[in-house]
């Protein structure tokens, strides 16, 4: 099996030795042919079937659609992983930059970023 996964250096990359250390499946890593700079170089070698399988986010697995099959992981293995949402207090555009957290926050945000693949804390 040939298996692509992103760099150590990469959040992905540490998320996915991460997971593989929690599942005991630390060996995978033998059958590395790549370590690629981001998701979408992960993506990519999957989906034009240089690799047999990669590690990466739900929500870019989903925009290679078919081709690529999506093996859910138990959640139980996976990482915290949150993103964070702040106005810069040195902001020329602070009222903008409000706005835009507001409706990040909001039910219709919070609706798109779920119909997108992401969850909700």
């Amino acid at each position: 099996m040939k298996l692509v996964v992103a760099g150590e250096s990469v959040p992905v990359g540490e998320y996915t030795r991460e997971v593989l250390g929690t599942l005991g499946l630390e060996a995978a890593l033998d059958n590395v042919v790549s370590n690629e700079d981001d998701v979408k170089g992960v993506v990519s070698k999957v989906s034009l079937g240089e690799a047999d399988a990669g590690f990466v986010y739900a929500t870019d697995a989903a925009v290679a659609g078919e081709e690529v099959q999506v093996i859910d992981l138990p959640e139980e293995s996976q990482p915290p992983i949150e993103y964070k949402i702040a106005v810069v207090s040195a902001s020329d555009a602070q009222d903008e930059a409000q706005a835009f957290v507001d409706l990040v926050l909001s039910d219709e945000g919070q609706q798109q970023l779920a119909a997108a693949g992401f969850g909700t804390p």
